[in-house]
This record gives structure tokens, C-alpha cells and sequence, in this order.
């Protein structure tokens, strides 16, 4: 691939993070002691720090935030700041109302790092704006940790990305931007604990599939009111590129034609993320996210994409590279110099998570004549390198992988007398040798609690992972014995399910594969998980009614599934886990 340009933000030499002495010098001024105690601040002493539980408002330099959040207008120059780290400056004009109508956002946490991101909307022309970012472990900025500047341009569509360093690990954070005398809404994020840290439960949020044609985003406004997830993990398809009216009419997109060049992947996410459910799951929780097709082109592989007309749109790599470039900008990720997106996250001796890139960096092109062609790869052989490395390496209790079509079997007997097929090439179903090649890592190094994580196909699965769910010498549906691993589908966040099959079809795919444990083929919704070192449980959170605004709708559990450590095996529980009690306040 070719190597991604910088991104154009660079961060100042203003950027400042206090001395562990001086966070607890802090913390007591500001009555606080509690929260930062044991902090560390990236010390060879830290340990987990407990969450800020202070509540409070938002404060802040400058005016108040455009549409899609305001925050509070400024403290005052009286306002009790218990640090001396530099503050946001401006003398000139207050800049547009709308200055951050596109929200912040956090995600990739780390131990001591995330990202963070906010857009400087309604500018125009080439010039260059810094921007203030400040970090504090109070939703009320009492008790900032770190600040620093960063400048925003046309050539980044004036998205702003810092990469937060040195910041106390296992800890929710409040933060938020200053520029042209505006103040962003305030944001809350997370960093993971410790890799040595002692971790007995985490909660992650799985979605996938945000089709805006298709309807309202439900999950989101719904994932904004939970605040104890640790993160958002979402698995592609967070925009659709289709012209308006192609694919739902729900909504309208813009642009209203197909998105191939640079300027219309921007248009489209900056109406995604202009939706203020949207917004509001960003502002509360990190993200960890990655692309399928649908952010560059339906059915794209390495080298093109089935619904990608050169004669029509142009050369495909000019396409991919725009379609890169507009996901790089819009989202909170980590970015690398190659492009790459495949990486890799640690939540203390709990979860190693591994994010998977199954779409453009090795994915050779779908053909259902070359299924076991065992020369094929799905995700390219360096990054089959990698997760072999990474899985092997892993010392935390559940090994996860983070990746967007279903690696379990999909087949399907079209009657009696023919034999059993693939129904989905673009799945692993289609690269058959490259998914043994990975069963036969976690096989032959022994290896415990591999749970995948998938999305793509709009509907809710729970399976037993494999090499033959058909043969009984191989797998024993009735016990789970010869399988190596499970597999959590989440459903689509409002992209259309599988409901038109017939219930007669249905029935033939179920008999088909057994190791299928259950499955809901239409509604819409996310998945949650609730993670500890005895189970890994999925919670399939269900709605009924997509295509309507009306935000009195509420959520429905659709099922609950669980695998134990040391079994894979899948099995059903009664309800699911309930709430942490302990979380830290949202973001006001």
C-alpha cells in the first residue's frame, strides 16, 4: 500500500502534564485527593486510579459551543483553578456559533494515551487555526492534567486529532477544546488499565452497519446514557457511500450522488457525525474502530471493488486513497504510517484485543471458484503474521479479535439432492484456507478464550468456531466438542437484516450449520459485553422500529449468551449482567 501522509496537526511544545507530586497537590486544593490517589501519571509507582467521582458543570475560555452541544460558558476569571498549566488565549472576534457543530469524540485508548478529535466547522479558505485542548480528571476543569495546542487546516478538513500522552491509566477523563474564543461541548473518555493491572470486569459495546437511508440511530442515543462502558468497539460500515434513495429512504444523504471522490467521503461524514445521537455516543465513550467495505466501496477487496466502474469513477486507487484519507480525518483513531489499521489494545491481564483490517490491506479478490485455493488471503500474510504473533504473545485471561465479516460457516443446501455450498463468499466462508490457517494457531499453541467479534451481515449470531461444523468426527454440536473458539455477530446499527428470507429458507440454513447456537435475522441494535475472568457474556440489545425518530423507544434484550473460561463452548443464560453501580458521572 502506499504510505498514508501525516496527518496535519502538530501539536505544540505548549503541551504540559504535571508531576505526580503536583496531581496530588492538586487533587487536595480542589478536595479531590481521592481521585488522583495512586494515579502514577505514567510513574514507575502508578496503579489504577479510581474514577473522578466528582459531578459537576462544564467550564471553559471563550463563548459558548455551536449546535450539537454547548458547553458552559466560562468560569469567570475568579473560577478556583488549582493548577498553573497554561489556559486558552484570544483577544480577537468569537468565531462562528457553529464552530464545533460536528461534537468531539475520543478513542484508541491506552494506558496512558487517546486520541482525541473535534472538527472546526463553518470555516472556509486556507487558513490555519490553533486550537486548545485541555484534560482534567473533574467534569468542572478544577483538576486539568494536560493541556497543549494544536493546528487545524483545510488540508485535514479542519478535523483535529491529538494524540494525548502521559495520562494516569485506568481512569475516566473530561475533556474539551478552545478556539477562536469558542469553547467545544466536553467530552468524556477512558484510558484501559495497566498491563500488569489485576482487571475483574470490563464492558464494551459492539456496532457495526450505520446505513443513514435505513434510519435513526437508537443504538447511539442509547449508548450515550450508559456510563459504565469502557469503550465503543465498532467493526465498519460507519457510513454507506450509495447515491440517495439506492439504499433506504428513510433519510436523505448527502452528497444525494454516489461518494467517490475526496470531497464527498467528507460530506458524508460530516453529516454522520452532524446526527446528534451520534454525537452524543461519541462524546461519552472512546471508540476503537475499523473500516469495512462501505466507507470506500461495496465489495471492495485489495485492488477494486465489485460495484467500482473505472470507466465511471475513475482509477480505484485514486478512490481507496480518498476513502482512507476521509476516515483518517473523521474518526478518532490511532494512525500509522503505512495506513495500516490493524492493531492491537490491552485492558490489564483481563482482554488483549486485536483489531483486524479484512477489507483493503490484503484481501485478495472474492471468487466462489477459489474458496480453498489455500494461496488466498483475506487479510494478507503480513498481518496473518501479525495476529499469530499477537494471539501467541497474549498473556490476558481472554484473547479478543475485533474484525467485520463472519468467520464461522455459512452453508446452504439449496434441496435435498444437491450437496452443501457457501451462501457468502465475502466472508471467511470464501478464503477457507486462510481461516484454517488460523484455527491451526490457536489448536497447535494451545490456546485459551478466542473470542471474535464480528459485524457485516445485519443480523444477531452466536456461533462455535470450527473447522468442519459437519462432521461428526470433527464437531459435536450436542456437547461443543471440536471447537476451537466462539464467535459473537453483532447486529446492524439500522442497515437492513435478513427478514425477507423465508421461513422454509431459514429452516435449511439452521439444519445446515449446527454450530450456529442462535441467531435473529432482522432486528436491529448492538451488542453488549460483559467481560470477567470466569465468562464473556453477549447481550443482544434489540429495537423494533428503526425508521422512526420518536427517542421514547426503548431497547429490548433479544438474547443472552455466554462462553467460560477455559470452554468453547456457547451457552445460554437468563438475563444479563447488570449495570456497574461505581461508574463515573457522563459528560454534561
Amino acid at each position: 500500500m502506499e504510505p498514508k501522509t501525516p496527518p496535519d496537526a502538530r501539536q505544540s511544545d505548549t503541551t504540559r502534564h504535571p508531576t505526580r507530586r503536583d496531581l496530588l497537590k492538586l487533587a487536595a486544593a480542589a478536595g479531590a485527593a481521592g481521585t488522583l490517589l495512586a494515579a502514577g501519571c505514567g510513574t514507575d509507582d502508578a496503579a489504577v486510579a479510581p474514577d473522578a467521582g466528582a459531578s459537576g458543570g462544564t467550564g471553559g475560555a471563550g463563548g459558548a459551543g455551536g449546535a450539537g452541544g454547548g458547553a458552559a460558558p466560562d468560569a469567570g476569571p475568579d473560577a478556583a483553578l488549582t493548577d498553573d498549566l497554561p489556559r486558552p488565549e484570544y483577544t480577537g472576534e468569537p468565531g462562528p456559533e457553529g464552530l464545533y457543530r460536528h461534537g468531539v469524540a475520543s478513542g484508541d485508548p491506552l494506558p496512558d494515551a487517546v486520541i482525541l478529535w473535534t472538527r472546526l466547522s463553518e470555516l472556509s479558505g486556507e487558513a490555519e487555526v490553533e486550537v486548545f485542548w485541555e484534560i482534567s480528571v473533574r467534569p468542572d476543569f478544577l483538576v486539568r492534567i494536560a493541556v497543549g495546542t494544536v493546528v487545524a487546516s483545510s488540508a485535514r478538513d479542519f478535523t483535529v486529532k491529538v494524540d494525548a500522552t502521559g495520562l494516569p491509566a485506568g481512569t475516566s477523563l473530561y475533556y474539551r477544546f478552545h478556539a477562536l474564543g469558542r469553547t467545544s461541548p466536553v467530552g468524556r473518555t477512558r484510558t484501559a488499565p495497566p498491563a500488569d493491572a489485576v482487571v475483574e470486569r470490563l464492558r464494551l459495546a459492539l456496532t457495526s452497519c450505520a446505513s443513514i437511508g435505513h434510519g435513526y440511530y437508537h443504538t447511539f442515543r442509547e449508548l450515550s446514557t450508559q456510563p459504565d462502558l469502557d469503550a465503543v468497539v465498532h467493526v465498519g460500515d460507519y457510513i454507506y457511500e450509495y447515491e440517495n434513495g439506492r439504499y433506504g429512504d428513510a433519510r436523505e444523504t448527502e452528497p444525494r450522488h454516489e461518494c467517490v471522490t475526496l470531497t464527498d467521503y467528507r460530506t458524508r461524514y460530516a453529516q454522520h457525525r452532524a446526527d446528534a445521537w451520534c454525537q452524543a455516543a461519541h462524546r461519552q465513550h472512546p471508540f476503537i474502530c475499523v473500516w469495512d467495505d462501505h466507507e470506500s466501496c461495496n465489495g471492495a477487496w485489495r485492488d477494486g471493488a465489485e460495484n467500482h466502474d473505472e470507466a465511471v469513477s475513475g482509477p480505484w486507487a485514486d478512490r481507496k486513497a480518498a476513502a482512507m484519507q476521509a476516515w483518517h480525518e473523521w474518526l478518532p483513531v490511532r494512525e500509522q504510517a503505512d495506513g495500516r489499521i490493524f492493531r492491537g489494545f490491552a485492558f490489564g491481564d483481563l482482554v488483549d484485543l486485536s483489531m483486524l483490517d479484512t477489507r483493503l490491506w490484503g484481501r485478495d479478490r472474492q471468487n466462489g471458484d477459489a474458496v480453498d485455493d489455500p494461496e488466498r488471503t483475506l487479510l494478507g500474510r503480513d498481518q496473518e503474521a501479525w495476529l499469530s504473533a499477537r494471539l501467541i504473545g497474549a498473556t490476558a485471561r481472554w484473547r479478543l479479535i475485533g474484525q467485520q465479516v463472519m468467520m464461522g460457516h455459512l452453508r446452504f443446501r439449496a434441496s435435498e439432492n444437491l450437496p452443501l455450498g457457501v451462501l457468502n463468499f465475502d466472508q471467511w466462508d470464501g478464503y477457507a484456507p486462510a481461516r484454517q490457517r488460523l484455527f491451526d494457531v490457536i489448536t497447535d499453541n494451545g490456546l485459551k478464550n478466542v473470542v471474535v467479534l464480528s459485524g457485516d451481515i445485519h443480523s444477531s449470531w452466536a456461533n462455535e468456531l470450527t473447522p468442519d461444523p459437519n462432521d461428526p468426527a470433527v464437531y459435536d454440536p450436542a456437547t461443543g466438542a471440536g471447537a476451537v473458539a466462539v464467535e459473537f455477530v453483532g447486529t446492524s446499527i439500522t442497515s437492513p437484516g435478513l427478514a425477507a428470507l423465508q421461513p422454509a429458507l431459514l429452516d435449511r440454513v439452521r439444519a445446515a450449520n449446527p454450530h450456529v447456537r442462535w441467531v435473529d435475522i432482522s432486528k436491529r441494535g448492538w451488542l453488549a459485553l460483559d467481560i470477567t475472568p470466569a465468562r464473556v457474556q453477549g447481550t443482544w440489545m434489540h429495537f423494533e422500529r428503526i425508521r422512526e425518530e420518536n427517542p421514547s423507544q426503548v431497547p429490548y434484550v433479544g438474547g443472552v449468551w455466554a462462553v467460560r473460561d477455559g470452554v468453547p463452548r456457547l451457552v445460554e443464560e437468563a438475563e444479563p449482567a447488570a449495570p456497574r453501580a461505581d461508574a463515573p458521572p457522563l459528560a454534561g
